[in-house]
């Protein structure tokens, strides 16, 4: 015959089991209906943020592009200027300060002080200086050959 403790035991386990499942039960609902919450207000805020960005488009393109990119500069059609991206240009396209100059309208000592950023090309230098980010090293010699002739 079993020993009467260990009945007593594994019944008192069983049950203890039983009540912990029904308590936990009503937990699990609770977190699952959270967690679908959860989804429904991450999609409603992906919603709001599409209309908002495309609110903010649309304002954008009824007030036009920006028209002055270069601070203290006067209309510039919408051109950005960064000192060391003319520099990186320069380079690539092998030309002296004073070549570059030569190109854009401007002196050597004019390219030195737009690439250190002490001071910024006006915005007739500024268009040179765009026209000469697509252009290769042949069409460079070319032009700069004609100048110089």
């Amino acid at each position: 015959m079993p020993n009467i403790a260990s009945v007593l035991k594994a019944e008192i386990s069983r049950i203890a089991r039983k009540e912990g499942r029904s308590e936990t039960e009503a937990l699990k609902k609770a977190v699952s209906a959270q967690r679908s919450d959860i989804v429904a207000l991450k999609r409603r805020v992906q919603e709001l943020e599409k209309g908002l960005k495309a609110v903010t488009n649309g304002a954008a393109r009824e007030r036009g592009p920006a028209t002055s990119a270069v601070e203290g500069d006067g209309e510039t059609d919408g051109l950005r200027f960064r000192a060391s991206g003319m520099a990186s240009n320069r380079k690539r396209l092998g030309l002296s300060a004073e070549d570059f100059g030569l190109l854009v309208g401007a002196t050597g000592q004019s390219v030195y002080s737009w690439e250190a950023g002490k001071s910024k090309p006006r915005s007739k230098n500024l268009a040179a200086i765009a026209a000469l980010r697509g252009v290769g090293k042949r069409e460079v010699s070319t032009r700069l050959a004609a100048l110089k002739a």
